[in-house]
């Protein structure tokens, strides 16, 4: 077997690192990747083909892993070279993955669950082809949603309404806390009714949306343009905050 990754960032990294198996080949391409990518991939002991066309082709499994504003162009350019399983993984609304879905020939969504690159993430999927992915359970935990494509993007894009919305107020207390000089303290107070950990994992989170800001302020361009029926008060707020 041979899983193909379309863009080699955490969560191709992740995924190649997890799955290690005699009976399992990689395949992945430097056409158009980053400076960053590039390292990743040079560093992998993986197949490095011409093309994505190329990888595409010659993959059963092709994992798409790039960014929200990416994921439709990739699979409209290589979806129709893959005769296996198209994995998305990208954080992308609803609507986009059933677009998604006319391109390819056999769609999988698909959603990693917790910290990216931690020992234990959790890996979601709908689609009706879902079985033929069992194997992966061999390496990392998998989730089965529905037969539906699209029920886990609507799971990705609720779960991102609540974490990028909290992000967003954390990063401005505590910008007012630092301000007073006080951000030890204001932590250490949240602590007593959020847990020991909190204060770890908060800064954690709030280190992680600064250095990808611009990806989450894309993921809730999603949200808004999904549930756009809906309240989405907070969500907006978060997106104008993300891109100041």
């Amino acid at each position: 077997m041979i899983i193909g990754f379309i863009g080699f960032g955490k969560v191709s990294k992740t995924l190649f690192d997890l799955i290690d198996s005699p009976e399992i080949d990689f395949a992945t391409s430097l056409e158009g990747r980053s400076a960053k990518t590039i390292e990743n991939i040079e560093s992998s002991n993986i197949e490095v083909l011409e093309s994505f066309e190329d990888v595409a082709i010659k993959s059963d499994v092709l994992v798409s892993a790039t960014s929200p504003k990416s994921a439709l162009s990739v699979a409209k350019k290589y979806g129709k070279h893959s005769n296996g399983i198209y994995l998305d993984l990208n954080n992308i609304s609803p609507k986009t993955t059933l677009e998604i879905d006319n391109y390819v020939n056999c769609l999988v969504d698909g959603a990693i669950i917790g910290k990216i690159d931690s020992n234990n993430p959790v890996l979601y999927l709908s689609g009706e082809k879902i079985d033929d992915l069992k194997f992966l359970n061999e390496f990392l935990e998998t989730k089965k949603i529905s037969d539906n494509v699209g029920d886990v993007a609507i799971l990705k894009m609720l779960r991102s309404v609540y974490t990028k919305s909290v992000s967003a107020l954390l990063i401005e207390s505590a910008e007012i806390a630092q301000k007073h000089d006080l951000k030890e303290e204001f932590f250490d107070i949240l602590a007593l009714t959020e847990g020991e950990d909190f204060k770890e994992k908060s800064l954690s989170r709030i280190t992680n949306t600064l250095n990808n800001s611009k990806r989450k302020s894309e993921e809730l361009e999603e949200i808004i343009d999904c549930f756009d029926d809906s309240d989405l008060i907070m969500v907006k707020a978060a997106f104008k905050k993300l891109n100041r």
